[in-house]
């Protein structure tokens, strides 16, 4: 067997380079999403609070200075416990948050990015994460009963406002995120996307092309019931497949940003740990040689 590419220390973020948001916002690439810290089907609170606060805070210790989440997760909930645990921020801190989807109940979501909605929602972001103006807004999702131009024309008037500094868009096509740069810069492309999951390949290249981050949402995708050449590759380096998972998509663009997600310390850690992990050019490329089903994006 190989010698192991993670050794035992404790692992920073920082080992994962960085890339610069919008052109002002600097941030380690392995960044920690916040949506697991919620209740069961994303719904009200978590079941240990204090878990979900310690792993916040442990993720700071170890570097993450990007952090995704949503109205929506809770709703609310996520936001709360972000500044709960962590305000005052750090100066280096980017917190990004999304608005346009709305929660009925556990496990369910609807649509809603009606200009009258989306300024609610970003007033309430605003609130409970005790901010003047996110760093980093996003479009949850398109509404298929309200225009592209209009949700995306009132993200810019609340930018020009000066309540949001960047704007970012989730759950898209290419031709969503061509219309809204006619609108306004976006900064970054929040979609799904894993070694399983490559759905979003030729958006991840047009992101590279334009220097626009891309934030994979289920970065780790199916990797629990990882595919055989994952399973291969994380035991010749001596390390997890969920590992290997996220090193691949660290090499796979220098504009991904895994954002990958957990109420656990002990998994934040195993997850950070990624960002030390080398993955030799010739095994990435037998996992990118891997034919995997398409599975459709979310939108």
């Amino acid at each position: 067997m190989a010698k192991s590419m993670i050794n035992e220390q404790v692992h920073s973020a920082a080992a994962a380079g960085t890339f610069t948001i919008g052109g002002d916002l600097t941030v380690n690439r392995l960044g920690y999403g916040a949506m697991r810290i919620t209740g069961p089907g994303i719904w009200g609170p978590p079941a240990d609070e204090d878990s979900a606060l310690a792993t916040l805070r442990r993720a700071i210790d170890l570097g993450v200075n990007l952090v995704d989440t949503a109205d929506s997760y809770g709703p609310a909930v996520s936001e709360e416990l972000i500044a709960k645990a962590l305000y005052p921020y750090p100066s280096d801190l980017v917190i990004a948050t999304k608005g346009g989807w709305e929660r009925p109940g556990p496990g369910q979501w609807t649509h809603n990015a009606g200009p009258r909605h989306l300024a609610e929602s970003l007033e309430g972001s605003l609130k409970r994460l005790r901010l003047d103006r996110i760093d980093v807004y996003q479009l949850h999702a398109p509404d298929n009963v309200v225009s592209w131009e209009a949700s995306i024309e009132a993200l810019a008037k609340l930018r020009d406002q000066g309540k949001i500094r960047h704007i970012g868009v989730s759950n898209v096509i290419r031709e969503h995120v061509e219309r809204a740069r006619r609108i306004v810069p976006i900064v970054s492309v929040q979609n799904r996307y894993s070694f399983a999951d490559r759905e979003s390949d030729f958006i991840v290249d047009y992101c590279e092309q334009h220097s626009i981050a891309f934030l994979p949402w289920a970065p780790l995708g199916q990797a629990q019931e990882a595919h055989e050449a994952l399973k291969k590759v994380a035991q010749d380096l001596e390390a997890s497949p969920l590992q290997v998972a996220l090193a691949w998509l660290l090499k796979r663009s220098r504009v991904i940003l895994p954002i990958p997600g957990t109420s656990s310390v002990k998994h934040l850690e195993e997850n950070l740990a990624a960002a030390s992990l080398e993955l030799p050019q010739a095994e990435y490329d037998e996992l990118s040689a891997v034919s995997l089903p398409a599975t459709g994006l979310r939108d």
